[in-house]
């Protein structure tokens, strides 16, 4: 039985306390004193003979009360600092000044091999193969910042806490993560809001047929390619096939291919191994696939990928193996991959620009993003919803937009898509001085004649300046798609000569003659 015994504090008090228990031959296994309490652990006190010992102690000058307890105070926060280390999932090791281990999670014996009595009393720097590692921390006061190492062949990132006694340092927490774990948290705080295909917002019956193939092909594990213009939002579908996919728990990263220059791509992608390159960290730094292993990375405007970088994603799509850049160790990690682009890239295999192998790879599945021209029934109501958040945003009064407003959105050819009508509201919004915004605050000029200047069909001055205007058009818009005198001319049914005449003349393409 364990007793608690409340006391008035004085010298003496606890030696008489025990005395009374060694009269009653009890043996006492356990004693905690912290006044004005004493907590004390005796087997074989039974129901019956607390009674008789309760009368023995209250007899003792200062002694208030004496009580059955479930479990002593030490006792109890040993209790539940076994469990919170057992249910830590990340590697854990409490080590002595000497850099002997004290104390290891379950996660820690795991993660080493080894069981906890193997443990207890090793040497850490010599179960990491870090011989100078406790130098380190005694320079560095027990103190590191996260630093990267091998425990079992594993990757970790190490950070070290600091232990004190009395004002002195008594050893330190050495706290281990996966980089998987290190990608769940940083996606969870990138990605904290981005939703499922609740996000994808409209009602046209072209967008309603996206998302019910989208929703089919997320929970199918393979590569997934969405093409589409610039703007028709490929990211946030891409998240939203994440969202909806067995994976939807684990981590999920992008990566621009456009914005990052070959080198850093790479290193982004695939991280880079210790001294790898001039400016890197010390102990190396994972790459995205490493961070997202079990989960998605998504790479956006796959098209861009240099040649080099193309051959290296090949080589991880075909057997989910990469080493680092200037490591000799390969990784094997589980990633999905969801690519994007909108560029042609059929047509950029036969002009050589990107690997055939490589599509094949990443064409599993594939989703076509319609342009917002093509679903005209969700334009105003996208802009709607683009006014009112501008107005929350920039503290304005709630507005509304005018009929000839209304009118000049559904005019509108939108090249840039959603992301053009998005800053097209809220440039408006914000330059806007009544809560009407009509069809001139909306700045609209631009974006409704051609690439070249010239004036729109309805604008023409001309019937011959008017069949220009929409030649050249039409030819830009089809350019994108067939990129070569000879496509072009076979998918609008003409010569290929006549076709390279048009494109000189409006001087589109790198080389209008070229087929």
């Amino acid at each position: 039985m364990r007793i608690a015994v409340f006391f008035t504090d004085r010298v003496g008090m606890a030696q008489e306390i025990l005395a009374a228990l060694a009269t009653r031959a009890l043996n006492v296994t356990a004693v905690e004193v912290d006044p004005p309490h004493i907590y004390i652990e005796a087997p074989a006190l039974d129901p019956d003979g607390l009674a008789g010992l309760q009368t023995q102690l209250l007899a003792i000058r200062g002694v208030c009360s004496v009580e059955a307890v479930a479990i002593l105070p030490g006792a109890q926060r040993r209790l539940y600092l076994d469990a919170l280390l057992t249910a830590q999932p990340d590697p854990v090791f409490a080590i002595d000044a000497g850099g002997r281990i004290v104390l290891a999670n379950a996660a820690a014996t795991r993660a080493s091999g080894l069981d906890e009595s193997a443990l207890r009393e090793a040497s850490l720097p010599a179960l990491l193969g870090l011989p100078g590692l406790l130098g380190t921390l005694a320079e560095q006061g027990f103190h590191l910042a996260p630093r990267e190492i091998e425990l079992g062949g594993e990757p970790y990132l190490m950070e070290a806490l600091p232990l004190h006694e009395s004002g002195r340092i008594a050893g330190a927490m050495l706290t281990l993560y996966a980089p998987s774990r290190t990608g769940e948290r940083l996606s969870a705080l990138r990605n904290l809001d981005a939703g499922g295909f609740e996000r994808i917002f409209g009602q046209s019956p072209s967008l309603e047929q996206l998302k019910q193939r989208a929703a089919r092909m997320a929970l199918v594990d393979a590569p997934l390619l969405i093409t589409g213009e610039t703007g028709t939002g490929k990211e946030l579908l891409a998240h939203a096939c994440h969202q909806a996919s067995t994976r939807r728990d684990q981590a999920f990263f992008a990566l621009n291919c456009a914005a990052l220059p070959e080198s850093l791509a790479e290193s982004e992608l695939f991280g880079y191994a210790a001294g790898a390159f001039t400016g890197a960290l010390r102990g190396g730094k994972p790459g995205l696939l490493e961070l997202a292993d079990g989960g998605t990375v998504f790479l956006d405007e796959v098209g861009e990928m240099s040649p080099y970088l193309q051959a290296k994603l090949l080589r991880f799509l075909n057997d989910g193996r990469f080493r680092r850049v200037g490591g000799d160790r390969e990784i094997q990690v589980d990633v999905r991959l969801i690519s994007a682009t909108h560029r042609p890239l059929e047509a950029m295999v036969e002009n050589g620009q990107f690997r055939q192998d490589l599509l094949f790879r990443l064409n599993v599945l594939n989703l076509q993003v319609p342009p917002l021209r093509a679903r005209p029934e969700d334009i105003l109501p996208l802009a709607e919803l683009f006014l009112e958040r501008a107005c929350a945003q920039t503290g304005r009064s709630p507005m509304r937009l005018s009929p000839s407003a209304n009118a000049a959105l559904l005019a509108n050819p939108w090249v840039g898509n959603v992301r053009e009508l998005q800053n097209v509201i809220f440039r408006a919004v914000t330059i806007a001085e009544r809560t009407i915004i009509d069809r001139d605050a909306l700045e609209l000029a631009r974006s409704t004649r051609s690439d070249a200047g010239e004036p729109a069909p309805g604008e023409a001055t001309t019937l011959d300046a008017a069949m220009a205007a929409y030649e050249k058009k039409l030819l830009l818009h089809l350019y994108r798609e067939f990129p070569s005198t000879r496509r072009l001319a076979q998918r609008l049914g003409t010569s290929h000569s006549a076709i390279a005449q048009r494109l000189r003349r409006y001087g589109i393409g790198g080389d209008a003659g070229g087929g």
